[in-house]
């Protein structure tokens, strides 16, 4: 083999390296982004039981709905932490109690006027964002690893290494899309 032939193998490796750790360098970058979103959604989870204790204060006899976003957020917790379509539609259905919930708390004005209920209404609307903010971010860092999953000429060392594309953190249900109304003004 000449030495033309030598230049163009070693560009050709160093370019399938070039490509490949593009691939590692999105597939972590996915892995970082479902993160972000998983500490954000077990930030939820765990002021869901002082929510409701706060609202069982006042609200005792609204037991159906909080024993609704209590086994929302059981099953939320549940999905197993690969399963981000699984996931995404037990945090809609979980949004939808939680919704329900303030709801209700909307016809009691001393559980409104309370303190640590305005507390607790304020850390979820702040979490609420931030697991906004990380969803727009992992559905970005999934979008730039299915890009270079799919074109050429990258395609062809993920499917050589074997690189799946990511799932979008996606809400499938219109009526789960809404925000839960936290505010009480």
């Amino acid at each position: 083999m000449d030495m033309v032939g030598i230049g163009i193998l070693i560009a050709i490796g160093v370019f399938a390296v070039v490509i490949y750790n593009g691939l590692v360098r999105a597939r972590q970058m996915v892995r970082e982004a479902w993160s972000g979103i998983d500490v954000q959604l077990k930030r939820r989870a765990d002021l869901i039981p002082n929510i409701i204790e706060t609202v069982k204060g006042y609200a005792s006899h609204e037991k159906d709905t909080l024993r609704e976003v209590t086994e929302m957020r059981t099953r939320a917790q549940a999905v197993p932490s690969g399963d981000i379509a699984g996931r995404a539609v037990a945090e809609g259905m979980l949004s939808q109690a939680l919704g329900k919930l303030f709801a209700v708390a909307e016809d009691y004005p001393e559980l409104k006027a309370n303190e640590n209920f305005i507390e607790l209404q304020d850390t979820l609307e702040k979490t609420e964002d931030e697991i906004q903010m990380s969803r727009r971010y992992y559905n970005g860092a999934a979008r730039a690893l299915n890009v270079k999953v799919e074109s050429f000429p990258s395609n062809l060392v993920a499917n050589t290494f074997k690189f799946q594309q990511a799932e979008y953190y996606e809400i499938a249900n219109d009526a789960d899309r809404a925000v839960p109304e936290v505010s009480f003004e």
